[in-house]
């Protein structure tokens, strides 16, 4: 199997929202917090700037180069313990780890600077490269063998539900009529002749974001995540997401408003806060970007 490439990543990671995400936490020195997809340690190392020795930093991700670049970058911080795994695979981590309640949780859905820029993940769809797309290289299947398996309508099922692009059915009949397709750029081509040039990007990034969260069975783990993370929070201890598309924002939408209709949570920010302009300015990859907090009250 072939995995990224050692040495340093050529772009370091610029986390969104920085202060808003701090305000949201509220940390509690003392606390013990859960960084749920820690990813290049963005936002955990302000997280860890705030704990006193006595506080706790449980970092997670599935991208097990993430995890090793953080025990890397943040070895000074003594009171940071990293997990291969899934955000959903919490209740497991902190059993093993004898921690019943945190204080606080940042769930990051979004992907990293490394993830998109690597010239092997196949994430972005200008470098061109394997068309793997996996977060867990350890996981069977990657993007490749999805678009080269599957039927016409399972693949346009795919596109239309996950990408919520109106021309799924002409982009997958065009992906089966190329196969096998083994690269990002053969994928392009595909979307490039089934497409008009208008707003191409737009329905290029649809696609990729649509396979993409196939291969890694995104939305049914949020959906997990979503049922019983509150078991997991102290009384006034509070849950930060970040979200970075409709599909992953309506989840987290519902689900925390029929937690405080049981009057198990609090919405803090009915409305999601969104970047500054400062800051989509500095980092276009902000652009997308909500912000919803909430606190447990029951």
């Amino acid at each position: 199997m072939r995995t990224p490439a050692k040495g340093k990543i050529k772009k370091p990671h610029v986390p969104i929202m920085v202060q808003e995400v701090m305000e949201g936490l509220k940390i509690f020195q003392e606390g013990t917090y859960i960084d749920c997809t820690i990813g290049y340690g963005g936002h955990a190392k302000y997280i860890l700037k705030q704990l006193s020795s006595k506080g706790e930093l449980i970092g997670i991700d599935k991208d097990e180069e993430a995890i090793k670049y953080c025990k890397e970058n943040l070895f000074s911080f003594k009171n940071l313990r990293l997990f291969h795994n899934s955000y959903d695979k919490i209740r497991n981590i902190l059993s093993s780890s004898k921690i019943w309640e945190v204080n606080g949780m940042l769930l990051d859905l979004g992907l990293s600077s490394p993830q998109l820029d690597s010239n092997i993940r196949g994430f972005s769809y200008s470098i061109n490269s394997d068309l793997d797309m996996r977060y867990d290289l350890s996981q069977d299947y990657k993007a490749s063998d999805i678009l080269n398996t599957l039927s016409k309508k399972k693949i346009a099922d795919i596109i239309y539900m996950y990408g919520e692009e109106r021309r799924s059915r002409i982009i997958a009949d065009r992906i089966h009529s190329m196969r096998p397709i083994q690269n990002v750029f053969g994928l392009v081509e595909a979307i490039r002749r089934s497409t008009p040039p208008k707003n191409r990007k737009k329905t290029l990034a649809r696609v990729f974001q649509a396979i993409r969260i196939y291969v890694n069975n995104e939305l049914s783990i949020l959906e997990e995540f979503l049922s019983f993370f509150y078991n997991y929070l102290s009384v006034g201890g509070r849950i930060v997401f970040i979200s970075f598309h409709s599909l992953e924002d309506r989840l987290v939408k519902h689900a925390l408003r029929e937690l405080s209709l049981k009057k198990v949570i609090k919405i803090v920010n009915k409305k999601p806060i969104v970047p500054t302009k400062k800051e989509t300015v500095l980092n276009s990859r902000s652009r997308s970007a909500k912000l919803r907090i909430a606190e447990k009250i029951l």
